[in-house]
């Protein structure tokens, strides 16, 4: 299952803190979109994750967890991302709370179903650069130092630069694109249409497509074709 996150090209991230109909999941499951990754920075909880991962189960397409809270890992998910943001002073964030999880739960963690995400936070408006008080405010040069980290020192599989809720400088992302060598590149924040889709899918490897599901469901389904197409 990890070697087939290689070839994905669109993931759609699905809340569980927000509300959605039958008719839409299903239309975001029959998409066309490689994997639905269930996940949020805030409002998680065990319940309203094992419910939504019982709805996504009825469609045959990879489905990940996005752990950002403990007490709300689920059983039953394909994969487990691990975030571990980059671009904050406080450790917990890095390898804090991951060495907590591991003290505490270790004996029972699925190894081999676990991928680390190195993630550089942008958008300082955000809730999860406000939570991690992530340094939002870098040049092209030091958000590819942080990439570089992730990709040829830490040696992460994925590097995800996080605009979430805005869309982010396509020119920075790119950068980051052609410094990394090992390491998948996931862009996630503010594709709402084709042609953002188009914009982030051609300077990276994989996009990850979230809030617009909530507010415009065409628009959203666009995106898979915009990226799958090129």
């Amino acid at each position: 299952m990890k070697e087939m996150i290689k070839d994905w090209k669109h993931i759609f991230k699905l809340d569980p803190d927000r509300e959605m109909t039958d008719d839409t999941l299903e239309a975001v499951c029959m998409s066309g979109s490689d994997a639905i990754m269930i996940g949020g920075s805030s409002g998680i909880t065990y319940e309203n994750t094992v419910d939504l991962l019982s709805r996504v189960r009825r469609y045959e397409l990879p489905c990940v967890q996005e752990v950002s809270d403990l007490s709300a890992v689920v059983p039953g998910f394909d994969l487990y991302m691990i975030p571990m943001v980059l671009n904050t002073d406080h450790s917990r964030w890095i390898t804090g709370l991951h060495q907590a999880a591991i003290e505490e739960y270790g004996y029972m963690i699925p190894w081999e179903l676990l991928v680390p995400e190195g993630y550089i936070v942008l958008n300082p408006d955000s809730t999860v650069a406000k939570l991690t008080e992530a340094h939002t405010d870098l040049d092209e040069s030091s958000v590819t130092a942080y990439a570089q980290v992730a990709d040829k020192l830490m040696n992460l599989p994925i590097v995800y630069v996080e605009y979430s809720g805005t869309f982010g400088d396509m020119s920075i992302v790119k950068e980051v694109h052609q410094a990394i060598s090992s390491a998948q590149l996931f862009y996630g924040g503010g594709i709402y249409d084709a042609e953002t889709a188009r914009e982030a899918g051609r300077v990276s490897d994989t996009i990850v497509v979230g809030n617009i599901l909530y507010s415009d469901l065409k628009a959203a389904l666009s995106t898979v074709s915009a990226v799958k197409s090129e």
